[in-house]
């Protein structure tokens, strides 16, 4: 598996059937988003953001790559190294060992929802879930969505309760990376606007797929995102609307097969 695929930007049709599912407002889908994978899903290479997690691959395998592969399967939690693509050389390296136990220890796209929780997410196993994440990131919300809701944690996002959401979406040690102040702080920030415009948004992932640099990934068109639009030849325009949207995706050489 390369693990390229479409790698589709967020939809609006996704967008609200999150919202409705959830009952909740764009801001608080927007502050997990934003915690999660800092407002987009996937890497500039087209392949979606991961995590891999030694400790998930260790307790998949009884540890019995322990030994010899440490850095992959461990009974302790952490040892990630950079993020990007070295996390996908470390898959890599499970995959040989165990395809199945290393796809299950990965966490994917927006969300960062693991494999191991495939079927909760709406998925016949880690590889069916794998396979679907490479597509878009619609695929990624719509797991975010059904873990949250299978997890009961709907309720919590509601109600701003984030010390609850978070030690059921991030785990009992949310409290060591403050992963409940970083949900606090995003969801007050969001919550005055501007929230991310989903045209926008889009045109920002396409240019980096092109390598241009639009700046952060935050749906709002600044002076880096007009600057990268400029250097792909875009046409010139105030807003972003589907024609921009299709000229960048025609500059796309597609995925590989």
């Amino acid at each position: 598996m390369d693990f390229q695929g479409l790698a589709n930007p967020l939809s609006d049709a996704a967008m609200s059937v999150a919202l409705n599912t959830l009952d909740v407002n764009p801001a608080v889908i927007w502050t997990v988003v934003a915690v999660e994978t800092s407002g987009c899903g996937f890497l500039s290479d087209r392949r979606p953001k991961i995590l891999f997690e030694r400790h998930i691959f260790h307790n998949e395998t009884s540890g019995e790559f322990d030994a010899d592969a440490p850095d992959l399967s461990n009974s302790t939690p952490g040892g990630y190294g950079a993020s990007g693509v070295y996390q996908y050389e470390r898959l890599a390296r499970a995959i040989k060992l165990n395809k199945v136990a290393a796809l299950s220890s990965t966490s994917w796209g927006l969300g960062q929802v693991l494999g191991l929780n495939a079927e909760i997410a709406g998925f016949n196993g880690p590889e069916a879930m794998a396979n679907a994440m490479v597509q878009s990131e619609d695929s990624h919300l719509s797991a975010m969505i059904s873990f949250i809701r299978h997890s009961r944690l709907d309720v919590a996002l509601r109600n701003s309760s984030w010390s609850e959401f978070a030690a059921g979406y991030n785990g009992p040690n949310f409290r060591k990376n403050q992963y409940d102040d970083k949900l606090r702080s995003n969801f007050e920030r969001l919550s005055k606007g501007p929230l991310p415009d989903l045209q926008v948004r889009a045109a920002q992932i396409l240019l980096t797929y092109l390598g241009l640099d639009p700046g952060p990934i935050d749906g709002i068109l600044g002076s880096a995102s007009r600057a990268a639009l400029n250097s792909a030849g875009a046409p010139t325009t105030t807003t972003i609307d589907d024609s921009t949207l299709n000229f960048l995706r025609g500059k796309l050489a597609p995925p590989s097969p």
